[in-house]
């Protein structure tokens, strides 16, 4: 949802920036196009260089982990056990569990229950930034339909009003997701989408007059 909200506002931005400076409407389709191109990339560029890192940081942790068990095993079920006690589990249970998983996998049991990883939050830094393209890229292509499509003495209207519509629409898509107040989510984010088109599209009118 945040992906394609960016790819919306970003491209819808350019447009409204480029048309308001009088550029030509060939001009303006190339621009929101070159916009989706370098928005995905940098999108998929920025979330696998942070997701890379937070996966270094799991396997430094990991290793840690691996290291402890084999210096301190016995500590370290009993630190284990500790956690099922801070959890509600009585002492003699919390050792017998602990030390039936640590038999079992004990640096998975770690892994979970000490530092709280787990295969479905695992960072997985291609699978993040083919994901953070693609929701860009869905929302960039919004704006460009309306580029291919509008007539181009009309585009600024036209441009204002879909993308607003699109905004408000995924911003209602996410607060109902996400079991939020529809309305909030909605006037939020097309609020804030109108205020950054309206500061590009003064910042173009500015620079096509000065020009």
């Amino acid at each position: 949802m945040l992906g394609a909200n960016d790819g919306i506002v970003s491209t819808a931005c350019l447009v409204l920036g480029v048309a308001a400076a009088g550029a030509e409407h060939r001009t303006i389709l190339l621009t929101s196009v070159s916009g989706l191109i370098a928005g995905a990339m940098s999108m998929a560029a920025g979330e696998f260089v942070s997701v890379h890192s937070q996966e270094d940081t799991e396997n430094a942790d990991l290793n840690r982990e691996r290291a402890e068990l084999k210096k301190d095993p016995v500590g370290e079920q009993r630190e284990l056990a500790g956690i099922y006690v801070g959890r509600g589990l009585d002492r003699p249970l919390a050792d017998e569990v602990a030390g039936e998983l640590m038999a079992h996998d004990a640096l998975g049991a770690h892994a979970r229950d000490e530092l709280g990883f787990s295969a479905t939050t695992a960072a997985r830094p291609t699978q993040a930034a083919l994901a953070s393209a693609a929701s860009f890229s869905v929302g960039a292509l919004l704006p460009i339909a309306v580029v291919v499509t509008a007539s181009p003495a009309h585009l600024i209207l036209w441009m204002s009003l879909a993308s607003l519509g699109f905004l408000a629409g995924l911003g209602a898509v996410s607060a109902q997701v996400g079991g939020a107040p529809v309305w909030n989510g909605t006037w939020r984010v097309a609020f804030w989408g109108a205020v950054a088109m309206a500061v590009t599209a003064g910042a173009g009118a500015l620079f096509g007059a000065v020009a």
